[in-house]
């Protein structure tokens, strides 16, 4: 697998897919996301792959989550591909377990990403936060939905509503990750619990993940996601969204007029 804006490696039967795009802290743009469905796509369909590790380039961040440079050149209008956000949190099919090893950022869809895969180890250096709502966006890719599933609705409320960054310590906390090691042990420890899967049953953990998928769908998470996208393409019509796009390419604080 070749591609512009993330890597791919082969480990026995374990892939490693970093996204690549540092100077811009990994942030996903429209070409990006499609890169990243076709990956995982990819992923489910080989039979000599059990496990994947995803992380990012750089150490200063995992994703910072939506590109908004790209979003307000008219980015969005692309859209997103039927996979959902970086081809993950919409992905209700894949029977293969992701661990997501998080250095630095996970911040919005990065946040959204992270909590789209099955294990979640972070260095202690990492920062994660759902702050959408301070640039006129909302935590659309799942975060409303897969936060206030894992750590319960009202620690969720206030990380979302509020859009406040936490640190790794506080994610351990509360349950957003399962795990935070250095920086210097982390692409070692998430390989190390890669194998760990990969060393188990691929059938087990096929109906295992099976399981879930259809546990998710019972719960209503995809209708729930779909209702997301609706709200969003309402959200983009607002003054407030377009303006807080603005703010954010112009480096200044956003005026809010509630319309």
């Amino acid at each position: 697998m070749s591609y512009e804006f993330i890597k791919t490696e082969k480990q026995g039967n374990v892939l490693l897919v970093t996204m690549n795009r540092p100077e811009v802290y990994n942030a996903v743009h429209a070409e990006m996301h499609q890169e990243m469905s076709d990956c995982w796509d990819a992923f489910a369909e080989d039979q000599d792959l059990w496990v994947a590790v995803l992380t990012g380039a750089g150490d200063k961040a995992f994703t910072a989550g939506n590109d908004l440079k790209a979003t307000a050149k008219g980015g969005l209008k692309k859209g997103l591909p039927a996979s959902g956000f970086a081809g993950l949190s919409s992905r209700f099919d894949l029977e293969k377990p992701i661990i997501a090893a998080v250095n630095g950022f996970a911040m919005g869809g990065g946040f959204e990403t992270a909590l789209s895969c099955d294990i979640i180890i972070a260095s202690d250096n990492a920062k994660f936060a759902l702050p959408e709502v301070k640039v006129g966006f909302f935590a659309s890719a799942s975060g409303v939905q897969r936060l206030s599933r894992y750590i319960g609705r009202l620690a969720a409320q206030e990380l979302m509503l509020s859009g406040r960054t936490i640190d790794a310590t506080e994610a351990l906390k509360l349950g957003c990750v399962n795990e935070v090691v250095s920086p210097d042990a982390l692409m070692d420890r998430a390989m190390v619990k890669a194998q760990e899967l990969a060393s188990v049953s691929p059938s087990s953990i096929k109906a295992t993940k099976r399981v879930l998928n259809d546990l998710a769908k019972r719960e209503n998470l995809p209708d729930s996601l779909m209702y997301s996208r609706e709200v969003q393409a309402a959200l983009a019509q607002t003054q407030d969204f377009k303006e807080g796009v603005q703010a954010f390419v112009e480096k200044r604080a956003p005026k809010w007029v509630n319309k």
